[in-house]
């Protein structure tokens, strides 16, 4: 089973993408991973684990544990593909206070 594949089962059966461990929430850990990934390896930087986090209801505004925030994290790595993904999920009002509201409904 690949990474993807197994974080898709841990999010089916149910695990919350905004949840912190580390210091991080999952999303700013894709993004991270994805980065440093790159960095490392000279592999051609992919949005893969971050769309998956995104498509699982991650909030694209909520800050990891120091405060920093997705898109920041793609800044620091030079994330464009993530950095256009998260700033076209933010225009489409997803994260913080959107969730409130549709629970409201």
């Amino acid at each position: 089973m690949s990474d993807y594949e197994t974080l898709t089962v841990l999010l089916d059966a149910g695990a919350d993408p905004d949840e912190l461990c580390f210091g991080h929430t999952l999303l700013t850990h894709a993004i991270d991973v994805e980065g440093d990934g790159h960095l490392q390896s000279g592999h051609p930087l992919n949005t893969a684990a971050t769309s998956i986090v995104l498509a699982y209801g991650a909030d694209p505004w909520l800050p990891a544990a120091d405060g920093e925030t997705p898109l920041q994290v793609a800044r620091h790595y030079s994330h464009e593909p993530a950095e256009r993904l998260l700033r076209r999920w933010m225009a489409r009002g997803e994260g913080a206070g959107v969730r409130e509201e549709v629970g409201r409904l």
